[in-house]
């Protein structure tokens, strides 16, 4: 059998399927340039397509990572860069608000006091002057403080102190009222005054104090003028220094000071310290010159509300140089630690 027509016709079918693919391609002809999609997860912007409005197969590139088809650009063929549709148009911000026109020319005429067209402009001047001084310099008010009201133990010794006072003014002049003293359970108070004071502010954090202090004890009673400074030093402190000047001559001193820590909003640790001098011995009260006493402690304070404030702490006081010369001449203690139970409180 002669086999080399059946197999000259085999070959011939064979190379003309390609063939006939190749003119079933619509891009026949055309160069395309698909290297943007050889890059698996690098996608550049898309660039003009120079094959707009031929209908194109890209099926065979779906394979490389599944790309979604680029659409056609209108504007192809046209010579021209794709036009922004909100070009010229001026958009806001995310989340700006929308601009707000300014006041109208109108709203910004016209007396700077519409009430002076109605009433005299001089006596309206005058009420506004009133006004602002009210406001800002003519102040009123009160207050009633106790500072320390206390049980002490000491030793077997038990005693008790207070510490108050009271202002009425403004803010430039005020009244001051100050007591304070102590003394042990079963005895006679050992110690009590009172000082009627006027303060004068000398700036934003002092006032300027004058006026008398008067001993009920120790026996004998004395008057003293008083000559000091309170205020709020820096770092909040709260400073109290007075000169006291007897009838009988005698000059002392006292300084106090103390400093609110707040450990939580309702819990504060207060450390405070007071001492006294004296330019003189004072024999019948029991003073010596020089620095007589120191007392320092610390109080801890619970505020149920800012006026009611129990606190508990403890405290050393000591009786320095003569002071401490005649207590003991009298059989007293010179000093020692104190456990303290007290309540600080104001309206």
């Amino acid at each position: 059998m002669n086999r080399s027509p059946l197999l000259a016709a085999c070959a011939l079918a064979v190379f003309a399927a390609p063939v006939a693919a190749g003119q079933a391609d619509p891009h026949a002809g055309h160069q395309m340039d698909h290297g943007s999609h050889g890059q698996h997860g690098q996608h550049d912007q898309p660039q003009p397509d120079p094959h707009a409005g031929h209908q194109m197969d890209h099926g065979s590139h779906e394979q490389h990572g599944q790309h979604a088809q680029p659409q056609p650009d209108p504007h192809a063929g046209h010579g021209a860069p794709a036009s922004d549709p909100h070009a010229g148009h001026r958009m806001p911000a995310p989340g700006n608000q929308p601009p707000v026109a300014p006041p109208p020319p109108e709203a910004l005429t016209g007396p700077e006091h519409a009430a002076d067209t109605v009433w005299n402009p001089q006596v309206m001047a005058r009420v506004r002057q009133s006004e602002l001084i009210d406001m800002h310099g003519r102040f009123r008010g009160s207050m009633v403080m106790v500072d320390r009201l206390e049980y002490q133990a000491r030793d077997g010794h038990d005693g008790y102190v207070w510490d108050a006072n009271a202002w009425v003014g403004g803010d430039y002049d005020k009244l001051w009222l100050k007591t304070e003293g102590h003394g042990g359970f079963g005895e006679a108070v050992e110690r009590a005054e009172v000082q009627a004071l006027w303060s004068r502010a000398i700036g934003p954090w002092f006032d300027v104090q004058a006026g008398i202090r008067y001993d009920i004890r120790p026996k004998p009673d004395r008057a003293h003028a008083v000559l000091g400074v309170q205020g709020l030093a820096p770092y909040w402190f709260e400073v109290d220094a007075a000169l006291f000047l007897s009838e009988k001559g005698d000059l002392t001193a006292r300084l106090e000071a103390e400093h609110d820590m707040r450990l939580t909003n309702r819990l504060i640790l207060q450390p405070r310290a007071e001492v006294e001098l004296a330019a003189q011995d004072v024999p019948e009260l029991g003073v010596g010159s020089g620095l007589s006493s120191i007392e320092a402690g610390l109080r801890l304070r619970y505020e149920f509300v800012q006026e009611f404030a129990p606190y508990v702490g403890v405290e050393y006081g000591r009786l320095l140089g003569d002071t401490r010369d005649f207590a003991r001449a009298a059989g007293e203690d010179a000093g020692g630690w104190t456990v303290l139970i007290g309540l600080r409180t104001w309206f």
